[in-house]
């Protein structure tokens, strides 16, 4: 089964990326836990996302379109990053999750996402 898994934003990673030592073994312990999703043959695609100041959203209400610039409240309603998996179940991915280095300085958050299977 196919999973996006969602790293939550926070206050800190709405502030952007800036490189410290800690920052730099955060990111460097990410690496080597994507190296083992690589080697386990579960990795499809990871990247990170810029904070939500350099972004926008479009809001439809019928043929309106309004374009409305970030930064947006409540970062941990964002996502700052994601991964794509091919795991065997739920289980799996939670196991996996379970493994992953914190993604953020404090307190975090990460949430499994199961795609539709339209086959």
């Amino acid at each position: 089964m196919r999973v996006m898994v969602l790293v939550k934003a926070t206050e800190d990673s709405e502030k952007g990326y800036h490189p410290t030592p800690e920052t730099e073994a955060m990111m460097n312990a990410m690496g080597r836990f994507n190296d083992a999703l690589r080697d386990a043959g579960i990795l499809i695609m990871a990247d990170g996302l810029m904070p939500s100041s350099a972004g926008k959203r479009v809001a439809f209400d019928g043929p309106d379109r309004r374009v409305i610039d970030g930064p947006f409240p409540e970062p941990r309603q964002l996502v700052a990053g994601f991964w794509l998996w091919e795991v065997k179940d739920m289980e799996e991915a939670v196991a996996w999750v379970k493994r992953c280095p914190n993604p953020m300085p404090g307190p975090s958050e990460i949430e499994i996402r199961p795609f539709h299977d339209l086959n």
